[in-house]
């Protein structure tokens, strides 16, 4: 989806760098996704960030002493987080067919981020494969968290059906990132998730 809409609005990812770094200039709290993966990792963790955009919360981590990799499909705001934070890794890449060993980077990574409701930017296909290559990164004691908010297509009972196909389990399930308990009339969604075992799949 969020290639289509850039090819809809070949400015948009520009306008969507340009928001950021002017909320960034005002001061705004931006860093409340990464605030909770932080309190999920062990210091100097290594973090995937699947879906950086331009890299507000793989640079909080990385300032925060942790070894972060970002990996987005738009080549823009690639070139955005390179620019605004130097030090971590920013890859263009497809989460559906995300193969960092490949690219010669390591996987067994101690977190994953997934927030800015990457999960509902993907093709229906791929959601599931998505979810299965980011539990082939993770180290079997990692954890991820991912979020996302309702009425964007991608039903959250669905999405737990997904998480348990691609070999995860949710650990926790909040309302917002700031910890609130999840109920069902929700209108978000950030699950922490950790490898299953075999008798949870």
């Amino acid at each position: 989806m969020w290639t289509q809409i850039t090819r809809a609005d070949p400015g948009h990812s520009a306008a969507y760098v340009e928001r950021f770094r002017v909320m960034a200039a005002r001061g705004e709290d931006l860093g409340g996704e990464a605030r909770l993966v932080d309190a999920l990792l062990p210091r100097r963790a290594r973090v995937l960030d699947a879906g950086c955009g331009p890299g507000r919360v793989g640079a909080f981590l990385a300032d925060a002493g942790h070894d972060v990799v970002g990996v987005d499909v738009d080549p823009v705001l690639i070139a955005a987080a390179e620019q605004d934070h130097p030090g971590p890794r920013w890859i263009v890449g497809d989460l559906a067919e995300l193969d960092l060993p490949g690219l010669g980077i390591a996987g067994g990574f101690d977190g994953i981020v997934c927030a800015g409701n990457v999960m509902t930017f993907l093709a229906a296909g791929t959601r599931r494969e998505v979810l299965r290559r980011l539990r082939a990164h993770l180290r079997d004691d990692g954890r991820a968290a991912v979020g996302f908010g309702a009425g964007r297509g991608y039903p959250f009972d669905e999405f737990l059906t997904d998480v348990q196909a691609a070999g995860l389990v949710p650990d926790l399930l909040l309302s917002t990132w700031d910890l609130r308990p999840f109920h069902p009339d929700a209108d978000f969604l950030v699950a922490v998730l950790r490898p299953g075992a075999a008798s949870d799949r």
